[in-house]
């Protein structure tokens, strides 16, 4: 058993587009061609947005597609509408009032994650108010498909502001409660996308528990179902078959939402806000370019884990690469300077002539990608010169090996070059870096910042929890309600998880040893959960090992984090699969925003400085 997300999602998306009819598994299309019309809402799109073109909609007899609140949208008779939208009430309301009218000859309503029932009750009831509104509705369906799935391995729940709701000390537990169920929700639609039903791990307390206990259950009460989602995943018994799912708070590892990476796929995605797999910079006359970043592109795919000046070596080479491939295709077509004409030549020639021919699609494709990377890089390298990017992310790293920093060379890039909030991200650094910080020295720092005419508030809340420095053994499930509580302890315990000699995040270290299932102090006080298990077992049978597993980052996550469980999965042997997923893909400026509201809501960092940006 292999698990593609993407692959999976992709086969999910274009059953419904072909009106859930079963796809010809030969052609990748349904065996009766007809013309649609696609509705989605912003969510939707997103979710569609990574994984289908143009190009696939047409092929898929789609011929038009709207927003779903567009308000101009005319009536088309005699065309089925396939509808692909979030279950909320102004949604619903939506359907109800183009069923009326009719905008549509039938409707095919595809809800990406299942209708509850009061909604269902409130599409019903709604319809019955319209003359023959109810039959024009074909079918209704749930497809578990919420959530934005970006590589074969990444994927987003795109849930925004998840950490600062987490953790904001006026929260009440009902709305904890809901965020949780929100972060269930996405996750079950993963889950039953695969079609498997993991064993569950996760540290005690937090966020990262209560999401456990809640999934868990979820997976229990649909397995009673007659016809349940899972039972492709039935039949496999032993924990090397099944994944292993690991649920992580983001406070577990502060340190990599903010520190600045110079690996290239890390560095596109904040420096240039890479967003659903487009990445948009700017050209040589000054207008904007957008750039597809994605599976289709090799370069992407073969470089993005490389340092930046690996990935400039690399372009160099592959554009040398292309013109002695576009030399060799020219010498080969001109004839030889000097022979004379006769038939050998003729025949000769045109044997070259057809190899060039046949060719040159995949030179120019080659030369579009150099193109792409040569543009991006370009961009890429004027913010490192100006920012001195490469600085940053090498005296971040030391001082979090070495535990300690020069305190000149503190001050030197407190001073020095970088935007006002690489200088906020590299101040946190240093406060998660060193285990004690002096008052004294973290007043001056803070002074520094001001100087800058930085919002000090992150800072001050990082400070603030750090002082808490409680121990993670003193958490118990008791204390889940209170979230600053949580917070604190895992955010203490989150300034040790740093990097160690061999740069293996805490995060992969954590993972490959919860893969591992052996006993190891660091891992032996997670809980497991085991859906498929009655609640009454242990389930100590099933600890490992793992081929597969399942990360997922409550609270944002990043490339950063993604590379490193891709190198950890690639260097075992065998060679083991690790899908990364979390609620929101963030870059550090925008982990940081939410730092800084948090400080501001508890009344830190209030000053006239400007923001951070």
């Amino acid at each position: 058993m292999s698990l593609n997300l993407r692959q999976k999602q992709t086969e999910c998306i274009i059953r419904m587009l072909n009106l859930n009819q079963p796809v010809n598994s030969s052609t990748g299309m349904a065996n009766e061609e007809v013309y649609k019309i696609l509705i989605f809402d912003k969510s939707s799109q997103d979710i569609l947005s990574p994984l289908i073109n143009v190009k696939d909609l047409r092929k898929h007899g789609v011929t038009l597609y709207f927003l779903i609140d567009k308000s101009s949208r005319k009536p088309i008779p005699d065309v089925p509408a396939v509808y692909f939208i979030r279950p909320t009430s102004s949604n619903i309301q939506r359907i109800v009032s183009d069923a009326a009218v009719p905008l549509y000859d039938s409707f095919h309503l595809n809800f990406s994650s299942s209708i509850s029932r009061t909604l269902l009750e409130d599409l019903a009831s709604g319809l019955l108010k319209s003359n023959d509104a109810v039959s024009r509705v074909s079918k209704v369906h749930d497809q578990y498909l919420d959530f934005v799935t970006l590589e074969d391995n990444l994927f987003s729940l795109a849930y925004s502001n998840c950490y600062l709701q987490l953790n904001d000390p006026k929260a009440e537990q009902r709305e904890i409660e809901e965020i949780i169920e929100k972060i269930v929700d996405g996750l079950f639609c993963v889950l039953a996308t695969l079609s498997v039903v993991p064993i569950i791990r996760c540290s005690q307390g937090g966020a990262a528990e209560m999401v456990a206990v809640a999934l868990d259950q979820r997976v229990r009460d649909h397995l009673l179902a007659k016809n349940n989602l899972f039972s492709e995943g039935g039949n496999f018994a032993s924990s090397f078959q099944r994944p292993v799912l690991c649920l992580f708070d983001r406070n577990f590892e502060l340190a990599m939402g903010i520190q600045h990476d110079f690996r290239y796929k890390p560095l596109v995605h904040d420096v240039l806000g890479l967003r659903l797999n487009r990445v948009s910079v700017q050209g040589e006359k000054g207008a904007m370019k957008s750039f597809e970043l994605d599976g289709s592109d090799p370069f992407w795919v073969a470089n993005g884990g490389l340092e930046f000046p690996e990935v400039a070596v690399e372009i160099e080479n592959q554009l040398n690469k292309y013109k002695k491939d576009v030399d060799d295709v020219n010498r080969r077509t001109g004839g030889t300077s000097g022979a004379e004409f006769d038939g050998t030549d003729l025949i000769g020639n045109t044997k070259h002539l057809m190899s060039a021919v046949n060719s040159l699609p995949e030179l120019t494709e080659r030369k579009q990608v150099i193109d792409k990377h040569t543009n991006i890089a370009t961009v890429l390298l004027g913010e490192i010169k100006e920012r001195s990017l490469d600085s940053y992310a090498k005296k971040e790293y030391d001082m979090m090996v070495k535990g300690s920093i020069d305190w000149n060379e503190l001050m030197g890039v407190l001073k020095g070059k970088g935007s006002k909030m690489d200088k906020l991200r590299f101040a946190i650094m240093y406060l998660i870096s060193l285990e004690t910080v002096p008052q004294s020295d973290a007043e001056m720092v803070e002074t520094a910042l001001r100087e800058a005419e930085v919002d000090t508030s992150a800072f001050q809340y990082v400070k603030k929890i750090k002082s808490l420095n409680v121990p993670l053994t003193s958490i118990s499930s008791a204390s889940r309600g209170n979230i600053v509580d949580w917070a604190g302890n895992l955010l203490a315990a989150g300034m040790k998880n740093l990097l160690s000699g061999d740069r293996q995040l805490a995060l992969a270290r954590i993972v490959d040893a919860l893969m591992e299932g052996r006993p190891n102090p660091e891992v032996d006080s997670y809980l497991l959960f085991d859906p498929r298990a009655p609640k009454s077992s242990s389930g100590s049978h099933l600890r490992g090992p793992f081929k597969e597993a399942i990360v997922f980052m409550i609270g944002g996550g990043n490339y950063m984090e993604y590379a490193s469980l891709q190198e950890l999965a690639s260097s075992q042997q065998p060679a083991k699969h690790i899908i990364y997923g979390t609620t929101e893909i963030l870059t550090g400026a925008e982990f940081v925003d939410q730092l800084a509201s948090l400080g501001k809501k508890m009344g830190l960092g209030v000053n006239p400085a400007s923001s951070a940006h």
